[in-house]
């Protein structure tokens, strides 16, 4: 009887109490007080007051753009990776940022980021599709890392705080980064152990008895030429590392959106808390003309890209508008010109017969670069081709526009023989490559850069 009093005592007292009815005073008394904690009538005072003096057009415009200056910053309220085609139709990652700004959430902003892996023009079927599944798969990583871990980690931040948004990236990815190295370790050591299994397999057959003669060639060869360094090894990238950099450029294009800001602008405010600059100072736009590389039609290999170079006094619009000219000049003299010069110097004329005995360039397409890919013969005609566009133009290299040259050596190089393709069937050394540069510069003192003169691992060797 004793439990059961209990019980019942219980049940009352877990009956729910009434609620309390609030009269019209107290709604009152509340509101004024949620309106004065706010500064509501202070700010209504404020701006009505202005107005009546201001007279604006737009009367509730006016209050709004007011009352928009007091709301709270905008914050992150949601991160969204996907998968997307880039512009040569390659799948690459975007990140869409969504914000909560005066209190209603909005897409602001997207971006995008091309993949870290580089395929060479003249790579194998195999090697291609090993480097689109490499992507795929990086791709997937990015995504999930984007959707899941960052979305929840950037919830609620300011995307103007981009030194906390970066330092946050940072963190992130060392874990990952570490987690990686932790891997690959683990697949060394598994690979070192199945290497001395049969390795110790292979030391129970007779060696060879018969002794093998010097290669006296080899030796002269290593005498006479310095050898090529082996190629460094390539260095192992995080899958998924493409969404730290696309994640924080996000943030950057989302406050610069926020801020009606350019996003060049809003970069250059990011290094130092100050004013925005009255003037800044751009690089020299340089723009490729012709594509010369090894997957061109004709023999030449060795310039992949010929770029003009505006000089730097000239205006970066003007600049621009200079280099569409020559290469619109360029289009046309290879549409109408059938021959020409194999080879000429700067401020010098070839003879007609020289002329008629060089190949015609072949125009093969427009790549995604916006330049021509076309075939030549020699090292001197796609020079000889801009020079005879920029005389069309009343242009004079060296004065009026430079010339720019992308060599790619690295992709011209045989290892097997230790040299550079830089023809179709005409190999060099790097001594000798040395010696076509300071030709060809020579001729064309215009050449103001060379861009992978040759393959990295020999550069520090042979110093321009």
């Amino acid at each position: 009887m004793e439990y059961c009093g209990n019980r019942a005592a219980g049940e009352q007292q877990q009956q729910p109490q009434p609620q309390r009815r609030f009269t019209i005073t107290d709604l009152k008394h509340q509101a004024a007080e949620y309106y004065r904690s706010n500064e509501v009538p202070q700010r209504l005072e404020e701006v009505l007051n202005a107005m009546f003096y201001q007279r604006p057009e737009d009367f509730y415009g006016h209050l709004a753009n007011y009352f928009s200056e007091l709301s709270k910053p905008p914050v992150i309220t949601k991160l969204v990776g996907k998968k997307v085609l880039d512009g040569i139709g390659r799948p690459t990652l975007e990140v869409e940022v969504s914000c909560r700004v005066r209190n209603c959430v909005k897409r602001i902003c997207s971006s995008m980021i091309s993949s870290h892996a580089e395929i060479l023009e003249n790579a194998s079927p195999e090697a291609i599709d090993a480097d689109e599944r490499e992507r795929e798969e990086s791709i997937k990583i990015a995504i999930e890392w984007i959707n899941e871990s960052l979305n929840e980690m950037f919830i609620g931040l300011q995307p103007t705080d981009q030194h906390k948004a970066d330092e946050l990236l940072g963190e992130y990815f060392a874990k990952k980064a570490e987690a990686d190295e932790e891997r690959r370790e683990a697949e060394k050591e598994k690979e070192k152990e199945i290497q001395e299994a049969e390795a110790s397999g292979a030391s129970a057959a007779p060696a060879p008895s018969g002794k093998k003669k010097p290669n006296k060639a080899a030796k002269k060869m290593s005498v006479l030429e310095k050898p090529i360094p082996p190629a460094e090894p390539t260095e192992p990238v995080v899958m998924g590392s493409m969404a730290i950099g696309c994640t924080s450029l996000a943030f950057a294009k989302t406050a610069a959106t926020l801020r009606d800001m350019p996003l060049y602008l809003h970069i250059a405010l990011l290094k130092h808390d100050q004013e925005s600059p009255k003037e800044l100072a751009l690089p020299l736009p340089m723009a490729t003309v012709l594509s010369c590389g090894k997957s061109s039609p004709g023999k030449l290999n060795l310039l992949k890209e010929v770029m003009v170079i505006p000089p730097h006094w000239l205006p970066v619009k003007q600049g621009v508008e200079r280099c569409v000219d020559i290469q619109r000049e360029v289009m046309k003299l290879l549409s109408q010109t059938t021959n020409m010069p194999s080879s000429v110097g700067e401020g010098k004329k070839t003879s007609r017969d020289a002329a008629k005995k060089a190949p015609s360039p072949v125009l093969k397409k427009m790549s995604h670069l916006g330049c021509l890919v076309t075939g030549f013969e020699s090292l001197e005609q796609p020079l000889a081709l801009i020079q005879s566009a920029c005389t069309h133009l009343s242009l004079e290299l060296g004065i009026d526009v430079y010339l720019g040259i992308n060599c790619a050596a690295h992709e011209l190089i045989d290892c097997s023989k230790g040299k550079y393709e830089v023809i179709l069937g005409t190999f060099k050394s790097p001594d000798e490559m040395v010696d076509v540069y300071v030709d060809l510069i020579r001729k064309f003192p215009s050449i103001m850069t060379l861009i992978d003169p040759l393959r990295k691992e020999v550069e520090s060797a042979f110093p321009f």
